[in-house]
């Protein structure tokens, strides 16, 4: 019999709910661990950072995870936390690999608040993030955090003959002109495009931007309104303007004969359904009051509307 895989996205801390839709996919606890005898998790990544609940998502996610009842990718904020909290070695002129922004410092904050009495075991929770993998394919899907680049990966597996990254890469991977940090930027934070004019956008949370998201499922994108990918609009002007050749060639493309791909990353809103019949994102803005969204996955090679499922996230959730 074929083994069955749930795929969840991002968690975010919200420990409580993901022990819910656990157990709403008929997972139980044995001794300590949750399982299903016929079924097994795929996490997407960023199960730390934002909520409330993140040392139990943590111990919840990792438990399954050496049991065998789980796998996982890593997300940008596994990624995010372990560099901020690296030294950076001699000839980087700041103290740590991920400077120590107030924006960088606001969303780890959660995560080293809830683990701040637990030093120990948070510094055993680093170490295993970097055991995790970057991205898996299974027989018949592909599950990455936030891009399946068709090209990058098979050369970071030619590098690198791992699909992880070392504690001893982690330098080489903040470094903006390597293949590395092109890579994971690919990867765990998926295609941008410049905004023109160098023009820059304010999105909800306050952050000025001037690269947008973008579609890597795209055939023949014309304006940037057929590629933007993100909570936040583009204004009107912008949203309706030509892509030139150039920006079409920095686009990619997954197309409709590769496997089923799953993602998370993109705080996605309203009812979970497959984006493309082989594109699923699973990031349901759990943190925000959104969803906490799972896919049960058998050997289908169409996604279905039906095989979603999910639990609101309440505000108790949050404010515990």
């Amino acid at each position: 019999m074929q083994q069955g895989y749930d795929l969840i996205g991002d968690i975010h801390g919200c420990g409580e709910t993901l022990i819910k839709l656990l157990e709403q996919m008929g997972y139980t606890k044995k001794n300590g661990v949750y399982q299903h005898p016929k079924r097994k998790v795929v996490f997407l990544g960023d199960i730390v950072d934002r909520g409330p609940h993140i040392r139990l998502a943590c111990h919840v996610v990792r438990d399954m995870v050496d049991a065998g009842h789980a796998d996982i990718v890593m997300g940008n904020h596994e990624y995010n936390l372990v560099t901020y909290l690296t030294d950076a070695p001699p000839g980087i002129r700041q103290p740590y690999l991920r400077p120590h922004t107030p924006r960088n410092t606001f969303i780890v904050e959660q995560t080293l608040e809830q683990f701040a009495n637990y030093p120990h075991e948070f510094n055993e929770f680093l170490d295993w993030f970097l055991t995790i993998p970057l991205f898996r394919e299974y027989e018949n899907f592909r599950v990455v955090h936030a891009c399946w680049d068709l090209n990058l990966i098979p050369e970071y597996l030619e590098r690198y003959g791992t699909n992880m990254i070392r504690k001893d890469m982690l330098a080489e991977s903040v470094q903006t002109d390597s293949f590395l940090y092109q890579f994971l930027d690919r990867i765990l934070r998926g295609t941008s495009l410049r905004l023109p004019d160098n023009r820059s956008i304010t999105s909800k949370d306050g952050m000025v931007r001037k690269f947008f998201r973008a579609k890597f499922w795209e055939m023949d994108p014309q304006h940037y309104q057929d590629v933007v990918f993100q909570p936040d609009p583009l204004p009107e002007d912008i949203a309706y303007g030509l892509l030139s050749e150039d920006e079409k060639n920095q686009l990619l493309y997954y197309g409709p004969d590769e496997k089923p791909l799953f993602i998370g990353h993109y705080w996605m809103s309203g009812l979970p359904a497959p984006i493309v019949p082989n594109i699923a994102c699973l990031d349901y803005s759990a943190v925000k009051y959104g969803r906490l969204a799972a896919y049960r996955m058998d050997s289908e090679t169409a996604l279905q509307t039906n095989k979603f499922t999910w639990i609101n996230v309440e505000k108790p959730e949050r404010h515990q």
